[in-house]
C-alpha cells in the first residue's frame, strides 16, 4: 500500500503545475535588434525559473526571431508579422495577448513584458480583461509569484505575492542587466495567427528626435539640466559641449520639459524615463522627489548647484556648490 498523504500528493502535484509552466514573455524590437528594456525583462523572465516563450509582433518580427531564438531560457519564439501591429498599438496587441494566455494549451502561468510606453498601455488592458490584478514596473523577483516593487515615488519598496493564475508584471529595464547568455540550440519559431479586433485606433504618424548622441535609456553617461539653464540656447550651449567630450546623453528635469528647454523625451523622472547609467552628471537640478525616482539608482551622482541646500546634494556622491555658467564651461574646456 503507498504512503502518500494528502498533502504530499498537493504538494508533488504544485511543483509538477509549476515545473511544466511557461512564462510569455512580450518583447520589443528596434528593427531586427531587440530593445534594451526588453533584453531586461528577458533576464527578469529567466529569474522566474520557468521555460519561456517570447511573443514578437510586427513586421520585423521575423528578423528579429533567429537571434532571439539563441537566448538561454527561450523554450520557443512565436512570431506575428501582421502590419497591424507595427506600431504598437495597444488596442491591437492586447486582444492578442489575451488570446494567447487564455489558450490553455500553451500552459502559461506568467506574463512579463517590459515597463516601457508599450508595456504600460498593455498591461493594465490585457490584467482587466482577465480580471487580474498586474503588478507593475518590477525590480526584483523574488520567486515565481513574490516580487518587489517601488512605491512613494521611489521611497518605498514593497515585497507582493500573486495567487492569480496568471501573475502579470512589468519589468523596470534599469533594474536587471540584459540578456547576454545564449543556448547551444536555438529555440524553434512558430508564426501564430493575428487576432481580429473591432479597433478603431489608427496609427497617423510620429515625430522623433534625431540625436547623434547616446540612447537616454541606455546610455553609460548621462548630462542633465534643470530649470537654471533659464531657456533652451543656454541648455544647448552649455550641456552639448560637455555631453560631446563625455559621449553622454542628454537629460533634463521636468521643468526644464515643461519651460522648452528640451524634447520632453529627455525628461528624466517618475513621469519620463527611469535610468540608472553609470555617470550621472546633474546640472542646476534641485532634485525633486519625482525626479530623484528616475535618476537615483546611477552608480555614481555628480550634482552641480549653486543652492547648497537643495535635495539632490542628499543623493549625489560629488556634490559641488557654485555658478553651472563658470563651473560647466571650466569643466568642458578641461576635459
Amino acid at each position: 500500500m503507498l504512503g502518500f498523504t494528502r498533502r504530499s500528493i498537493s504538494s508533488n502535484l504544485l511543483r509538477a503545475v509549476t515545473r511544466n509552466s511557461h512564462t510569455l514573455a512580450f518583447l520589443e524590437t528596434s528593427g531586427s535588434t531587440l530593445t534594451p528594456a526588453s533584453l531586461s525583462a528577458l533576464t527578469a523572465a529567466k529569474e522566474i525559473k520557468k521555460p519561456i516563450t517570447a511573443l514578437l509582433v510586427g513586421p520585423n518580427a521575423k528578423d528579429a526571431a533567429s537571434s532571439v531564438a539563441e537566448f538561454e531560457g527561450i523554450e520557443k519564439v512565436l512570431i506575428q508579422t501582421d502590419k497591424r501591429y507595427e506600431h504598437y498599438l495597444p488596442e491591437q496587441i492586447t486582444p492578442l495577448v489575451v488570446s494567447l494566455l487564455q489558450d490553455s494549451s500553451k500552459d502559461i502561468s506568467s506574463f512579463i513584458i517590459p515597463a516601457s510606453a508599450v508595456g504600460k498601455s498593455v498591461l493594465p488592458r490585457s490584467a482587466a480583461i482577465l480580471d487580474i490584478q498586474p503588478l507593475s514596473d518590477i525590480i526584483k523577483v523574488v520567486d515565481p509569484s513574490t516580487f518587489v516593487r517601488p512605491t512613494y515615488a521611489g521611497n518605498a519598496l514593497l515585497t507582493v505575492k500573486s495567487t492569480d493564475k496568471i501573475i502579470m508584471t512589468s519589468v523596470r529595464g534599469s533594474a536587471f542587466p540584459p540578456a547576454d547568455e545564449k543556448s547551444a540550440s536555438p529555440a524553434p519559431i512558430e508564426e501564430i495567427a493575428a487576432v481580429d479586433t473591432d479597433c478603431k485606433t489608427v496609427f497617423i504618424s510620429e515625430q522623433l528626435m534625431k540625436s547623434d548622441k547616446p540612447d537616454l535609456s541606455s546610455a553609460k553617461i548621462v548630462v542633465s539640466g534643470g530649470r537654471a539653464l533659464k531657456d533652451k540656447a543656454t541648455f544647448d550651449s552649455l550641456l552639448n559641449p560637455l555631453a560631446e567630450k563625455l559621449g553622454a546623453a542628454i537629460g533634463a528635469s521636468r521643468a526644464a520639459v515643461d519651460d522648452g528647454y528640451c524634447d520632453n523625451s529627455l525628461q528624466v523622472g517618475q513621469t519620463g524615463k527611469i535610468i540608472a547609467p553609470d555617470l550621472y552628471i546633474a546640472i542646476g537640478i534641485s532634485g525633486a522627489i519625482q525626479h530623484l525616482a528616475g535618476m537615483k539608482d546611477s552608480k555614481v551622482i555628480v550634482a552641480i548647484n549653486k543652492d547648497e541646500e537643495a535635495p539632490i546634494f542628499k543623493i549625489a556622491d560629488v556634490g559641488l556648490v557654485g555658478d553651472i555658467y563658470s563651473i560647466i564651461p571650466e569643466l568642458t574646456e578641461k576635459l
